[in-house]
């Protein structure tokens, strides 16, 4: 007999209403996997992409989905099951992951649930440091920050550009980060100050605070002012929000400065980059283990702090994802799961 668990399923594409708390089957760890407990869940922009069905994305880029389907990728509990070729892990060990990303990007990764199976090689002890929240509330947003600043750590084509993306040397650089209070946002603003940069941090005006305990060296409200038409010479811009505006930036880096758009479908600005000898890269966050065990050293001795935007019971993931379209988001937004 299957056994059960609860969890948040959709059986068709559309808006926070379509997200149902409801029984599922519980899975079973396969080979090279553990079974994990959760404990907490963390919200991220593909989570709502897919529920939509991820209409920002080319046709021919759109994966297949099949109902019924339970969103999500990043998760923080306790190992509750291993496979016999799991011996890394152990039941009872707090780990935290971003579960089968990019490779779930059709909802196999299935984290909005009270359990959830995750390859080893996707896993990290959860830092100790900080509770099962704010480390469900990292992996994908500090994986994506890390991949970009600090290591790729996989050879993976992008289909996106014809070179490998390379992370830009940061100490004693200046760098601008857009949208800097946001879930990646605040990650590179930590990682860039601990790898020794000057800061620049873009945002509205309520997260100057916030951006301003976490190290920033200045601030700026893009509500009041435009940053393109006040910096200059900077080594390297974080967008942090990304898409067809980012553009805007190129004319605020020093020439043999960089432009990293994390979302970087939009732009168009090729031609222009070239001629101010500007290098424009961006990378797919990809799951990884080991980057998360390195990064959670830092999340442990507190070096990076996870902020937490707001908090709400699994059963109310459809509130979750109401809160994530009023944007204007401090952090991340998590789920806690009984």
């Amino acid at each position: 007999m299957t056994e059960m668990m609860k969890a948040i399923r959709q059986h068709e594409l559309g808006g926070p209403d379509v997200l149902v708390y409801e029984d599922a089957p519980r899975p079973e760890p396969k080979a090279g996997e553990v079974l994990v407990r959760v404990q907490a869940v963390g919200i991220n922009p593909p989570d709502w992409y897919l529920r939509e069905g991820y209409k920002s994305l080319p046709p021919e880029w759109q994966p297949p989905v099949r109902f019924p389907l339970i969103l999500g990728t990043d998760i923080s509990g306790t190992v509750a099951a291993v496979a016999d070729d799991a011996e890394r892990f152990s039941v009872g060990d707090e780990v935290y992951a971003m579960v089968r990303f990019p490779s779930g990007l059709a909802g196999d990764s299935r984290a909005y649930a009270q359990f959830v199976s995750v390859p080893v090689s996707e896993l990290a002890l959860k830092p100790a440091g900080i509770d099962h929240e704010r480390a469900a509330a990292a992996p994908m947003s500090l994986l994506t920050a890390w991949q970009f600043l600090i290591a790729l750590g996989h050879d993976e084509q992008n289909p996106l550009q014809p070179q490998q993306h390379e992370p830009v040397p940061l100490a004693g650089k200046t760098v601008l980060v857009n949208g800097a209070a946001g879930g990646v946002g605040h990650f590179a603003v930590q990682l860039a100050k601990w790898q020794g940069a000057r800061v620049i941090a873009v945002a509205s005006g309520r997260h100057e605070a916030l951006l301003s305990e976490l190290g920033v060296d200045q601030f700026i409200d893009y509500a009041k002012t435009a940053p393109e038409d006040v910096v200059r010479d900077v080594d390297l811009v974080v967008d942090a929000v990304g898409g067809e505006k980012t553009g805007r930036f190129l004319q605020t880096l020093k020439r043999g400065g960089a432009l990293f758009p994390i979302y970087p479908l939009g732009f168009s600005d090729t031609d222009e980059a070239e001629r101010l000898g500007v290098t424009v890269s961006a990378t797919q966050v990809r799951s990884n283990g080991a980057q998360l065990a390195e990064a959670g050293r830092l999340l442990d001795d507190g070096t990076i702090r996870v902020v937490i935007d707001s908090s709400f019971p699994l059963a109310e993931a459809r509130k979750a994802h109401e809160r994530a379209a009023q944007g204007h988001i401090q952090g991340k937004i998590v789920l806690t799961v009984k």
